[in-house]
C-alpha cells in the first residue's frame, strides 16, 4: 500500500511516477518480451518498465549485445534508449507488493495484453521472463481457445515451444531479478543465449 510513498533513501528527492507502467518499444517488433509487473524502486519510480533497477541493468546490457536496444543501460524514461525489434510488457502494469501480483492483478491487465497481441502483427517470438509470465501467456491463449490446456507446456530456462500453428513461438527465461542473478541463477551468458535464440527464430521461424 505505501509503493510510490516509501521511498529509497537514494531516490528521496524523486518523484515516483506510481501510475500503471506502460509498455515500451518497436511497434514493428518480432519479439515479445513479457515481463512480471514494474519494480517498486524501478519502473514505477521512473515511468518505464525495466528501467532503473538491477533487474533492468541486466536486461538492457543483454539486449544492447544483441541488437535490441540503442544503448546498454537505463536510467530514465527519457534517456535516449530506444528498441528495434522488441517490444516490452508486463503480466502486471502497477508495481505489486513484494513483488507478487495477485491473479486478480494479471487478469484486470491481461486485456491489455491481448490488444497488445493484436497490434503486434510481426511477432515471431515471445520472451517469458519467469513462471508468472510465462503461465499468463499461456493463460491468455486458453481463453482464447487457441489451446486446449497448459499441461503441454513446461516451464524451464531455454524451453521452446510452438503453442498455436503458425503463431509465435514461446521461448521461456528465468526472470532478471536480483535474485536471480546475484545467486547465479540467471547469467548473462544465459540470457544472451535466449535473445540469440531470438534473434534467429525471428529470422528463420517457420
Amino acid at each position: 500500500m505505501n509503493i510510490g510513498i516509501v521511498k529509497r533513501r537514494a531516490y528521496r528527492t524523486e518523484t515516483y511516477w506510481s501510475r500503471p507502467v506502460p509498455s515500451f518499444g518497436d511497434p514493428a517488433a518480432e519479439v515479445l518480451i513479457l515481463g512480471l509487473a514494474p519494480g517498486a524502486h524501478g519502473a514505477n519510480r521512473t515511468g518505464r518498465m525495466f528501467t532503473g533497477d538491477s533487474s533492468g541493468d541486466f536486461l538492457y546490457r543483454v539486449l544492447h549485445t544483441t541488437g535490441y536496444a540503442s544503448q546498454p543501460e537505463s536510467r530514465s524514461a527519457g534517456d535516449g534508449l530506444a528498441l528495434t525489434g522488441a517490444y516490452i510488457t508486463a503480466s502486471a502494469h502497477c508495481a505489486p507488493p513484494d513483488n507478487k501480483p495477485t491473479r486478480a492483478e494479471i487478469a484486470a491487465c491481461r486485456p491489455y495484453l491481448t490488444r497488445e497481441f493484436e497490434l503486434l502483427t510481426k511477432l515471431k517470438v515471445v520472451v517469458a521472463l519467469g513462471r508468472i509470465a510465462f503461465d499468463n501467456y499461456l493463460d491468455l491463449l486458453l481463453d482464447s481457445g487457441a489451446i486446449q490446456r497448459k499441461s503441454a507446456f513446461v516451464f524451464g530456462h531455454g524451453e521452446l515451444s510452438y503453442p498455436t500453428p503458425g503463431g509465435p513461438a514461446l521461448l521461456a527465461s528465468y526472470h532478471p531479478s536480483q535474485q536471480n542473478t546475484s545467486t547465479g541463477k540467471l547469467t548473462e551468458p544465459m540470457l544472451l543465449d535466449i535473445f540469440r535464440t531470438a534473434r534467429s527464430l525471428s529470422s528463420y521461424a517457420p
